[in-house]
């Protein structure tokens, strides 16, 4: 009877450690389906926009909003053909200058513009050029968090020469933490964007996939004669 409870037990773990990844997996792309349809499903406050768009063309709910999204995305294709053509280049500084003489919202924009900036195909100083380091707290020797270099700048932090760095949050790295760690305490980490993702997503399950493994002591370095 042990045996056989063993046995089960055993092809459960396994089954449950196999079905572990796709879990993982399926979770985090519901996670982001559900915070989209917040932001902009049909009861959010852009999709009854849509809705309501839609509703001058048809009667129902649901096509209305589908419409109004297909609106949205025809003016959206638009706007990309306006801008790959150069023709904004016209535009584009009077509405800056425009937005920036209003005291608060020009604060707002600038900050959204600089944002929005890093994700332009192109920009070299953007979130490609982010690189994975490590912070080495405490100092060499202390412990040790894979993190995202924001830029090789050296600031002046309270007299001490710092860098910007994103640490990650497990196991969805879109979020995180902004610190400024001393100089000193940064060294670069030999790993692509991609594996640094793998290894906050899976909660540094794949480590070995992506970081040295020692290699086991010789017998006789472990039973010196």
């Amino acid at each position: 009877m042990k045996r056989t409870t063993k046995h089960l037990l055993g092809l459960f773990i396994t089954g449950l450690l196999a079905a572990l990844p796709l879990a993982a997996t399926v979770t985090v792309f519901w996670w982001a389906a559900s915070l989209l349809l917040r932001w902009f499903g049909p009861d959010s406050a852009v999709g009854s926009v849509m809705v309501r768009i839609g509703l001058g063309i048809t009667g129902s709910e649901v096509v209305g909003y589908l419409v109004g999204v297909a609106l949205l995305a025809g003016a959206m294709m638009a706007l990309g053909a306006f801008v790959r053509a150069g023709l904004q280049r016209s535009a584009a500084p009077l509405v800056n200058a425009l937005l920036n003489r209003i005291p608060v919202v020009r604060t707002v924009y600038d900050l959204a513009h600089r944002m929005v900036g890093l994700f332009r195909p192109g920009q070299a100083d953007g979130l490609r050029s982010m690189s994975p380091v490590w912070c080495h707290f405490g100092g060499p020797g202390g412990a040790v968090a894979l993190a995202l270099l924001s830029s090789p700048q050296v600031v002046d932090v309270a007299g001490r020469r710092c860098l910007a760095v994103l640490v990650p949050t497990a196991p969805v790295p879109v979020g995180g933490g902004l610190l400024y760690v001393p100089e000193d305490w940064v060294s670069p980490a030999p790993l692509s964007i991609e594996a640094l993702t793998s290894l906050y997503v899976s909660m540094g399950v794949t480590s070995p996939q992506h970081l040295p493994v020692p290699q086991p002591a010789a017998a006789g370095a472990r039973n010196p004669a």
